[in-house]
C-alpha cells in the first residue's frame, strides 16, 4: 500500500516536499515512481528511483522537472520523497506515487492515492 501526502497550495517560485509512505512490502526492493495528472490532461511521468541498484541510472526525471525536482528515499522509514523547488503554475496537478519491483517502468504495478499540489502565479 502506498500513500502520498504533502500537497497543498504554493506560490510560484516556492518549494514543496511530498512524501510517499509504503507499507506491506520491503520498499528497498521496489523502484519508486512519481506521476502527476493536471486537470484535463493525461497522467505523466515525473521522477523515479530504483530500489536495488541495477545497471543504468539510479534516478530518472522528466525534462519538465529536471533540475527543479529531486526524488529520494529513506528505506528505514519506508518513505520516499519528492522535493519540488522553483515551482511553476504548470506544476499544478494531483501527484501520485507508485512502485514496481521490476525497476523503473512506464506503468508500475502498485499505486497510491494522489495528493493535490496547486501552484499559484
Amino acid at each position: 500500500q502506498l500513500q502520498a501526502s504533502g500537497g497543498g497550495l504554493e506560490q510560484a517560485g516556492g518549494s514543496r516536499k511530498l512524501s510517499c509512505t509504503v507499507s506491506g512490502v520491503t520498499m528497498s526492493n521496489y523502484a519508486i515512481h512519481w506521476f502527476r495528472q493536471a486537470p484535463g490532461k493525461e497522467r505523466e511521468f515525473v521522477a523515479a528511483e530504483v530500489g536495488i541498484r541495477l545497471s543504468g541510472p539510479d534516478k530518472k526525471y522528466s525534462d519538465s522537472v529536471k533540475g527543479r525536482f529531486a526524488i529520494s528515499r529513506d528505506n528505514s522509514k519506508n518513505t520516499a520523497y519528492l522535493q519540488m523547488d522553483s515551482l511553476k503554475p504548470e506544476d499544478t496537478a494531483v501527484y501520485y506515487c507508485a512502485a514496481d519491483i521490476r525497476g523503473i517502468v512506464t506503468s508500475p504495478d502498485y499505486w497510491g492515492q494522489g495528493t493535490l499540489v496547486t501552484v499559484s502565479s
